[in-house]
């Protein structure tokens, strides 16, 4: 093989074919995978591999005549038959019988193809890709990219494949240089678009396929810069440096080289996709400032003040504006009215986000820098796990642009620190309830209520003018009763303005009764209480109900469903009564279907239940139905993900009934969606009398835990749980959270944890007499000594296991257990016992339609057979096994899956789709699974690098692993170390 520094390849050119008629059949002929035709869509016999080679010179030809003698020499070359002249009349004739005469047309002595437009499937490569060349050149990237796929689309395995002769042989060649070519073009496009994690899997298996392609390993070593992985780009470059040496003689190209000692210096042009060639590809602009009040009123000197500083943040470092102010007095409508302003200013973007300070949970840093990177365009698999890496890379792809930054109820300097741009042209303004003393260089702003004039001014604008000129001075008294802050004034105008019988007066006398109204409170909150109970006082009972229940329920927001349950009604008649409450401005509707309360909204609705409820048990027994509802739900949802599973026959009974599902995939999509409100729920019931319930909430909805969403929310509610559970006394639920816990450890990696719980759950179980968490723990034992080499203890565990669920009748726990005990097995070395083991266990989960946890038995089928060298049975289990832990969401078995597939393609001697498996694991089981998977992947995909002969990659991979392994205390240190070794030698 040569190497790729030669003129780039030009395919043949297509002439433009003629027009056809309307209603004639449509031809459509393919050359880039097997050569075939169709009339409208219908395959047509193409005949033997000469006559394929014929049509095959004549498509290639685009409309032009061939001659016989070309036709002879392109089928035949220098060594045609006798009759090679009568061969081609005939496979010519036999064509036209079947295209028509129209299409295969003779002429002078030669033969010519009449197709219609865009009949060859390469025509329309060559017209996307030029397209897409086009775009590029017009800085339309997303638009190149979206063409060259379409172009690569068109290819069907290999071009003109199993057609015979020199002509084709040469134009297959030419056409697989031009493929790749395009492949190259596309991975460029989408290093710049900032997909290097993904490219990874992709460059690697190319770099095996075509080991001499230097402009390959030069994308590959950009890629894994860009993803962090300096050392295995590096890596990259040693290998293909020693491959030249040994198969041409000769050094990388002087490209490649410098790209070494770029990544060398840790360049930072390097490290971010290069700059567009054109404005239109200009990066992504937020625009994320919520809608400006149409009535915003006074604030002269503020909002001069402000935009001011922010008009001159093109000059400076950095101007950071800080609002503060009580709850209610308009720092949001300001600072946003004052940033609609500003716009201009800052004509790469605007970004906002809640930081929910006031609450009890308030937005963590790393969360609002992952959000605020996806809206600067980074993609997903580019933002780094930790806190600190996620704000270099915001500075980072801030620099340069003028963007402003509104971040909205803060909790404290530190929170919002990260969250600084930190360069020329930038600008912050944030609100808070605190004043920002300890944010150096921050301009504070303290904002009071508003002044008497100001305050009238507000209320007339949404109350109207006519209504108020006749009543001026009782709308002074409703201003001064609602303490002149804007948030009292806007409740008390909109009621007025919503009730065209009420006269000013008439609200102004309703103001006055101070029974309505808090007294013998802090200065201050005293005119933010104010504010709620002048709304609250004119709501109509069910309403005012409806207001003090909802809010005693935590979580960010809560659905119409829950809340028809919490307030015991039907959900029509709860909509109607959150729709008024929304109305009112007491209750925000997050979206439809969903509603939330301001913060300090929450607070004082607790206040009034606690206040108001005339029996003392109606909180409780709100808490309760909703606590009910969740789980009732959620038992709905574990029936229909595992039909047959005994769990939720052993769950506390409910008294409210929950949702029903009419698919398994609308009950996957609402245990997600309501993941943070449900966990909320069982953290608020976990230190109350409903404890038993909270924790099988926790229990029924474990694959939360399995699938790493809210998984540290899930870990944090389950160990609140546990530490509850055990302060009470209650054997049973402290058996049942442990078994919860034991599980997010075992998920996580850590084993030793997991071990530690199980055997205390075991324990309990025995003691409250509640059998279905003892059956887990056996099980999770004999998993947990399975990953720490203690097979005999592990096939004791398992085997209890077994008996037991069989006890209990739990078919899915028994078959479970099967295909656990089938590794344990395999792990002895007994695998014909492994695979009748799992063979079983899937058995019985196919009986019961059970497809997630059949899954889980063909993953361990799937070892089994690769063991016993059935390849090509275990690819298959694996695979099917695989596209069922994608579709339920299910991250941690969805990489572990393609883990054990590279596995499979090491013993099959397909490295290069072992190396592209094992790389796609890593970017699934990133944030889940622990380190110790995590080596074993790394373990893997360095014995895939080897085998594609990437030597310095894998043992960069090795490495790590050992790093790993070592920290762990874990034994497979020792084969890893071994490997090195080896490498190291040879």
């Amino acid at each position: 093989m040569g190497r790729d520094d030669g003129p780039r390849v030009r395919v043949p050119e297509q002439r433009a074919p003629e027009q056809r008629p309307a209603d004639e059949a449509v031809l459509h002929f393919s050359v880039l995978g097997p050569v075939r035709a169709r009339r409208d869509g219908e395959a047509l016999p193409s005949g033997s591999p000469q006559q394929r080679a014929l049509l095959t010179a004549l498509l290639l030809r685009g409309g032009r005549t061939a001659t016989a003698a070309e036709l002879i020499d392109a089928i035949w070359g220098d060594e045609p038959p006798s009759q090679a002249l009568a061969a081609v009349r005939t496979y010519a004739s036999r064509l036209r019988k079947v295209l028509g005469p129209d299409t295969l047309a003779s002429d002078s002595g030669g033969y010519a193809m009449r197709t219609g437009p865009d009949a060859l499937d390469l025509t329309v490569a060559q017209e996307l890709a030029a397209g897409a060349e086009k775009a590029r050149a017009a800085g339309d990237r997303d638009g190149a990219r979206a063409l060259l796929n379409k172009a690569l689309g068109l290819w069907d395995g290999e071009a003109l494949a199993s057609v015979p002769g020199p002509y084709a042989e040469y134009q297959r060649t030419r056409l697989e240089e031009w493929r790749l070519q395009l492949t190259e073009t596309r991975l460029d496009l989408d290093l710049e678009a900032g997909c290097h994690a993904e490219a990874v899997s992709e460059l690697t298996a190319l770099t095996a396929a075509h080991p001499l392609r230097e402009r390959l390993r030069e994308l590959l070593m950009v890629a894994l810069y860009r993803s962090g992985r300096q050392a295995e780009a590096l890596a990259v470059y040693a290998d293909t440096r020693r491959l030249l040496a040994e198969e041409l003689g000769v050094d990388p190209r002087q490209e490649l080289a410098q790209l070494q000692q770029r990544i060398l210096r840790a360049d930072e042009e390097l490290a971010r996709p290069a700059d567009e060639p054109a404005p239109a590809a200009a990066p992504v602009r937020p625009a994320q400032l919520p809608a400006t009040v149409p009535d915003f009123t006074g604030r002269v000197a503020f909002v001069r003040e402000l935009s001011d500083r922010l008009a001159s943040a093109e000059g400076s470092v950095m101007a950071v504006s800080a609002l503060a102010g009580i709850g209610g007095v308009g720092k949001t409508t300001l600072a946003v009215h004052v940033a609609h302003q500003a716009r201009k200013h800052f004509p790469d973007g605007q970004l906002y986000v809640d930081l929910q300070g006031a609450g009890a949970r308030a937005l963590e840093p790393e969360t609002v820098l992952g959000a605020f990177l996806r809206a600067l365009g980074t993609s997903d698999s580019a933002i780094p796990d930790t806190l600190d890496e996620r704000a270099a890379l915001y500075r980072s792809t801030l620099d340069g642009r003028r963007v402003l930054i509104l971040l909205d109820n803060a909790h404290d300097a530190a929170q919002i620190r990260p969250l600084l741009p930190g360069t020329e042209g930038c600008a912050a303004l944030v609100t808070s309830r605190v004043r920002m003393v300890d944010l150096a260089g921050a301009h504070l702003v303290d904002l009071d209520v508003m002044s008497p004039e100001e305050a009238l001014q507000l209320f007339t604008r949404i109350v109207g003018e006519e209504r108020i000129n006749s009543e001026r001075e009782a709308a002074l008294d409703v201003v001064a009763a609602c303490g002149f802050l804007p948030l009292a004034i806007r409740i008390a105008a909109s009621r007025l303005a919503s009730r065209r019988t009420w006269t000013v007066s008439v609200l102004a006398a309703k103001l006055a009764d101070e029974r309505r109204r808090l007294d013998e409170l802090q200065a201050g909150d005293l005119a933010v209480k104010a504010t709620f109970e002048l709304g609250y006082g004119q709501l109509e009972p069910a309403q005012a109900r409806a207001f003090r229940l909802l809010g005693l329920a935590d979580g960010p927001d809560i659905s119409l469903a829950a809340a028809a349950a919490l307030l015991d009604l039907d959900p029509h008649t709860a909509e109607d009564l959150l729709e008024a409450l929304v109305d009112t401005s007491l209750v925000e509707s997050a979206a439809p279907g969903r509603y939330r309360y301001h913060d300090l909204v929450r607070l004082y609705a607790r206040s009034c239940a606690e206040r108001d409820e005339q029996s003392p048990g109606e909180r409780e027994e709100a808490l309760s139905r909703l606590l009910d509802f969740y789980l009732a739900t959620v038992a709905c949802v574990s029936a229909m993900e595992k039909p047959g599973d005994t769990l939720v026959d052993h769950l506390a009974p409910t008294s409210y009934s929950g949702l029903t599902f009419a698919s398994r995939r609308e009950a996957q999509d609402w245990l997600y969606n309501e993941a943070g409100t449900l966990l909320a729920c069982a953290r608020q019931a976990a230190h109350g009398p409903a404890l038993s319930h909270a924790v099988d909430l926790l229990w029924a909805a474990i694959e939360l835990a399995e699938s790493g969403a809210n998984s540290k929310e899930y870990e944090a509610t389950v160990t609140a749980a546990c530490r509850a559970a055990e302060e009470s006394g209650d054997a049973k639920s402290e058996g049942r959270a442990l078994i919860t816990l034991a599980n997010v450890h075992h998920v996580s990696g850590r084993f030793d944890l997991a071990e530690h719980e199980c055997t205390r759950a075991l324990r309990l179980s025995s003691v409250a007499q509640d059998p279905l968490p003892g059956c887990w723990a056996s099980n999770l034992l004999g998993i947990v000594a399975l990953y720490e080499n203690r097979h005999a203890d592990g096939e004791t565990h398992l085997t209890r296991a077994i008996e037991d669920f069989r006890e209990l009748g739990d078919r899915p726990g028994e078959a479970s257990a099967l295909c656990n005990l089938s590794r344990v097995h395999l792990a002895m070395g007994r695998t014909t016992t492994a695979v009748s083991l799992a063979q079983q266990g899937t058995a019985m989960y196919d009986e019961m339609n059970h497809a997630l946890k059949g899954a889980n038995g063909r993953y361990a089928l799937g070892l089994a057979l690769t063991q016993s060298g059935r390849l090509e049975e275990a690819a298959d289990s694996l695979k099917e096994a695989y596209q069922v832990f994608k579709d339920s969401r299910q991250r941690l078995w969805e990489g572990m899956a393609l883990f054990r597939l590279a596995e499979l393609d090491i013993a099959a001697h397909r490295p290069a789709q072992a190396a592209a498996n094992s790389e796609t694991a890593l970017t699934v089981l990133r944030g889940i699974g622990g380190e110790w998977r995590r080596g074993n992947v790394l373990t893997v995909l360095g014995r895939s690098l080897r085998g594609i002969g990437q030597t310095g990659r894998a043992q960069v991979c090795w490495r790590e692993a050992l790093e790993i392994y070592e920290a762990l205390g874990s034994p497979e240190a020792a084969d890893v170390r071994h490997l090195l070794t080896s490498a190291t030698v040879s």
